[in-house]
Order: C-alpha cells, then structure tokens, then sequence
C-alpha cells in the first residue's frame, strides 16, 4: 500500500501553486507532488526536482503520478478527469465540475464505469464548520419543513482591470459564463446541497451590465422547490459594498447566515401552523411593541473563524484519506452536476425569457451556448 498520495497537479497557475506550496510546506501529510504539467515551460524550474511535463497526458501515463487535480479552464475540467478516470488514475477536478451538464454528465458516466477510482471535486466550502453546521441543522429538521431560502451573494465586486487580464476571461469561448461559472459555483453547490435541488427557476440575468463583458455580471433568480416552497438567489460582480446573507425560513424557525461567519437560530417554541391557530391580533402586538418574545422564539447565535487555506488543505487531506484508507468524500465528483444543471438552468431561462424545468434539457442548452459562442467570434 502506498503510504502517501503522489499528486499530479495540472496547471501551476494561481490555484495549482497555492495547493503545491502546501503540500511542498508538508501541510497535506498524506499526499506529495507527484509532477507538475504546464504549457508554461519556465514553470519548470519553481519545482526543478519534480517531474515536469507540458503534455498532461503524458503526466498521467508517466507512472509519477497516482492522482491529478485539474486546476484549469472550466471546459478542460470534464475532458482531463476523463482522460484520467481512464488509467485508473484518482482524479479531484476544480469547480465548477464544468460548463455545461452534457460534457459533466460523460465525465460522471466514466467515473461510474471505474468503482475503485476516486473521484472528487474541489468543493471546499463544504468543509466549512458554519456550512456543516447549517446543513446538519437542515438535516435534523431544525426548522422543519423549508417555506423558503433567500441568498444574497453580491461579494464577488470585480473591476474592468479583473476581465481585461486574459482574453479568455469572461467570454462564451473561453470561460463558458461569467458570475454563475466563475465566482458562485460554491454558493450554488451549497444551496443545492443543503436545501435541495429546485424543480423550477425563472431567471432575471443581465450581460455586461456594468461591465464591458458578453457574459453575466448581474443575475436574480426565482426558485420554486415543486412543493410549495421558493427560494430567490442573487449574485453579481459590480456591487462594492455587497452583501452576503442567506436565509432558510421553515415551519419550526429560522436560521440567517451572515458574511459566512455568524449563524443565527430561531426556533419557534411551536410550530408555526400551531402558532396561526392560537395567537391573537393582541399577542401580536405585544410582539411588535419589543415584549417579550421567549414563549414565541429561542434564539442561538454561532460565530464561526475560517484560517485561510484550511479548507482547501481539507479537501485534499480527505481526497488522499479516500484513496489510501476509503474515508468518506466531503465532495464526490458526482456531485458536481448539480451544481453546473442550475447554473445552466439559469442562464436557459433567462436565454429562453421563461421558466425552465429540472432536469433541463441538456441538447439545448449546448445548441444555446454555442449560439452564444459563435456570435461572440463574429464580432471579434
């Protein structure tokens, strides 16, 4: 049995050279480089004793490595876990799992075709102690039946100076979206993952708003859960002062998150049907004149710290635990087309100018964007 995990990490960019500096820093015990793979050959020489490769397909049939993270444009990321899953080579691919749920769909259909492969996704929001917290409250019924969420995710502020790096960025070609495939797939997969998958959405989504990109900077959507209960999500990348607040309101109480570190917890001393049947307009106004209101609501505050990187390190800590000793993934790679259906059904329904079903029309959605693509190229 191997006692470490030897990591072939795809793409020393940003996000490659802060997973290789931790793992060179000795802060993954579990895991070492294995090679690193770059188009980039002055790249060569930041880890001049590990092997370097600029063709990741010969990484991967090289025998460095046993497991690849693909820290890359979002469309490489179903090709190259595929192309991996393939060899038998465990594969953790970056969000989101990719642009669009056809070419995700493949990648899962490979990964179930290879049992004994791991296979994850670079979710790490999803070792956040608060988000935990807040999906085991959810989990236990805490508040009972969900009535309805509401996130506001508008801390994505990104200036003109942000797009105008790369060509690629923010484009239909190269980036495959703007807000909902680069900066919110994590608020998307955690939505998902914690409440549910919504059977509807009607999408308000506005591109180049207050930015000069082809693709999303402005998006508000309406959930609709299939039981009554709706949801609204917000994100953009234009508001300097933004918010991030998500609230989930059930039958039992409430539970606000604040800035990702402050859980609030209202639970409601009955359910609120029971509550309905029995107060009066006075009781009512008692409450509303500031009484007291501990017969009517308990409340918990949770103040939570995030050391910077730790999640990140968790993620691949757990990826190379599932590999040598079968621990629980926190994030499966399966997992990833959730996240990448909603988002695709946003844009549908804002392409479209209606409301779209779950699961969406895959073909469709791939004739759309390539639409999208193929006018961005004719006014290049």
């Amino acid at each position: 049995m191997m006692k470490k995990v030897r990591l072939g990490i795809i793409g020393l960019g940003t996000q490659g050279s802060t997973y290789a500096g931790f793992i060179a820093d000795g802060k993954i015990e579990n895991m070492t480089i294995g090679a690193i793979c770059d188009i980039d050959p002055a790249k060569k020489d930041v880890y001049p004793d590990v092997p370097f490769y600029d063709n990741y397909i010969d990484m991967l049939e090289s025998g460095d490595i046993d497991a690849v993270v693909t820290t890359v444009p979002h469309y490489l990321h179903p090709e190259m876990g595929i192309e991996a899953l393939k060899r038998d080579v465990h594969a953790l691919v970056e969000k989101p799992a990719g642009v669009y749920a056809k070419q995700v769909r493949e990648l899962n259909e490979v990964a179930a075709s290879k049992p004994d492969v791991t296979f994850g996704i670079f979710f790490n929001q999803r070792t956040n102690p608060l988000y935990r917290k807040l999906k085991e409250l959810i989990d236990q019924d805490e508040i009972g039946a969900i009535r309805r969420t509401n996130w506001i995710i508008t801390t994505w502020w990104r200036p003109q100076s942000y797009y105008e790096q790369s060509a690629w960025r923010a484009t239909w070609n190269g980036e495959g979206g703007g807000v909902l495939v680069n900066q919110a797939p994590h608020q998307i997969d955690l939505l998902q993952w914690i409440c549910g998958m919504p059977k509807k959405v009607y999408s308000n989504v506005k591109y180049g708003y207050q930015r000069n990109i082809p693709v999303e900077d402005e998006v508000t959507t309406l959930l609709d859960y299939g039981n009554g209960a709706t949801g609204v999500f917000i994100t953009c990348t234009h508001d300097i002062l933004g918010t991030d607040r998500f609230e989930i309101l059930g039958d039992k109480g409430k539970i606000v998150v604040d800035d990702s570190k402050t859980l609030t917890i209202k639970r409601l001393q009955k359910p609120e049907p029971e509550l309905n049947g029995t107060m009066t307009m006075q009781d009512v106004a008692e409450i509303m004149k500031g009484g007291d209101v501990s017969n009517i609501y308990t409340e918990e505050v949770i103040e939570f710290e995030s050391v910077w990187g730790g999640q990140h390190m968790e993620v691949l800590r757990n990826f190379a635990a599932n590999i040598l000793e079968g621990e629980p993934l926190i994030a499966p790679g399966s997992d990833g087309i959730h996240g990448v259906s909603l988002a695709n059904a946003i844009h549908l329904s804002s392409w479209l100018e209606k409301e779209v079903e779950l699961p969406i029309d895959e073909e469709l959605y791939f004739a759309e964007l390539t639409k999208k693509i193929e006018a961005e190229a004719a006014v290049k």
